[in-house]
């Protein structure tokens, strides 16, 4: 699923990353603790969150997540978004609690994370 239909179906616009509409994203990862996106992820993946923090942004970083989508109406702030320009990585938020966000990319074709072992 390309970044453009993500936001299309969310119905939302991008804070980042405006022109990597056409990135590819194979897999949705949800949660709030940053520990297990560390310890369970692999590669594209969109991240899922509600912690809107520079952690969020320096976990993206390390396991190379290129998309994130923050849920729950919450916007980060300019040092999270600068942060998040610098390194690439485009920012989606969406009104939607996670439940009905994973659900909408769950049913439109978006599949679980392949979880580390």
């Amino acid at each position: 699923m390309k970044i453009r239909e993500i936001k299309e179906l969310l119905n939302i616009e991008p804070i980042t990353c405006s022109d990597k509409q056409d990135v590819d994203i194979k897999y949705a990862f949800a949660s709030d603790l940053m520990s297990d996106v560390l310890a369970l992820v692999n590669n594209d993946v969109v991240l899922i969150t509600g912690l809107i923090n520079i952690q969020t942004i320096r976990t993206a970083e390390m396991k190379d997540i290129k998309c994130i989508i923050f849920v729950r109406g919450k916007v980060p702030d300019e040092n999270v978004i600068e942060l998040a320009k610098q390194n690439d990585i485009c920012i989606l938020c969406t009104k939607q609690i996670m439940f009905n966000t994973c659900g909408l990319l769950y049913s439109s074709g978006l599949q679980g994370a392949e979880i580390n072992k």
